[in-house]
């Protein structure tokens, strides 16, 4: 899965590309990290049109996933010979947020798919990990790392315990598709890779695909050859 992407071009190339009516991110500084939790830029469907927002990266987690969490965490505390009440648990267990999105057809998922919570997620490049191959594995579309875009989705408003030591928060989430791997990256990591859209036009059918399956039918592999290793090890990409 994709847990780390750089953002380094601008809003004026984003808003060129997006076509987005109102920007409420400020002065926006090159990323040239972004790790899940992290606040990023998306461009949103908002009712007054489209809008470049910074939101949280990791979407709300499935009650199956939140399930599975208390459980280990249950299972560490009975190992040291503490009583556990798992209900007061699982009503305390942190969401650290899912950041790909890839069975579709959840239900946990369909409710985020219309057109009022997609979105686009701007990127220049981004890795997967591969310890035997040097570790962060950095793609972009060529070596001149041009912008693009992930097919995301975003929640508004989300209250919720990201960290314990935060404590409940209220905030904007986003996340963004995976879909089968294409050479470049299969053969790095091959389980996924993000849904990559390259054109204005592509951006455009996302946002506003008129049902979520029109939209669910750009969650498919970019063309082998349509990627390039940009860099190896670095946390970071320029």
């Amino acid at each position: 899965m994709c847990n780390l992407y750089s953002m380094t071009s601008n809003q004026e190339a984003i808003r060129a590309f997006a076509r987005f009516y109102a920007d409420l991110t400020g002065n926006l500084a090159p990323m040239p990290g972004i790790f899940p939790d992290y606040a990023a830029p998306i461009v949103r469907n908002a009712p007054e049109g489209r809008e470049l927002a910074m939101a949280r990266w990791g979407m709300p987690s499935s009650s199956q996933a939140l399930f599975a969490a208390t459980s280990k965490r249950a299972d560490k505390l009975r190992a040291k010979g503490k009583e556990v009440d798992f209900q007061a648990l699982l009503k305390a267990e942190p969401d650290s947020g899912t950041t790909n999105i890839r069975n579709t057809a959840s239900r946990h998922w369909t409710r985020w798919l219309d057109i009022p919570n997609r979105c686009v997620v701007p990127f220049t490049s981004f890795s997967e990990f591969n310890k035997e191959a040097g570790g962060d594995i950095w793609f972009a579309l060529c070596d001149s790392r041009p912008l693009a875009f992930f097919a995301g989705i975003w929640v508004p408003q989300w209250t919720g315990v990201r960290k314990v030591r935060t404590g409940p928060e209220t905030i904007d989430l986003y996340g963004f598709l995976t879909t089968e791997p294409n050479a470049e990256v299969g053969a790095v990591h091959p389980k996924a890779m993000p849904v990559i859209l390259r054109t204005p036009e592509e951006v455009d059918a996302w946002l506003t695909a008129p049902t979520a399956a029109d939209a669910i039918a750009l969650q498919k592999p970019l063309p082998d050859g349509a990627l390039t290793i940009v860099a190896r090890g670095p946390k970071e990409d320029r």
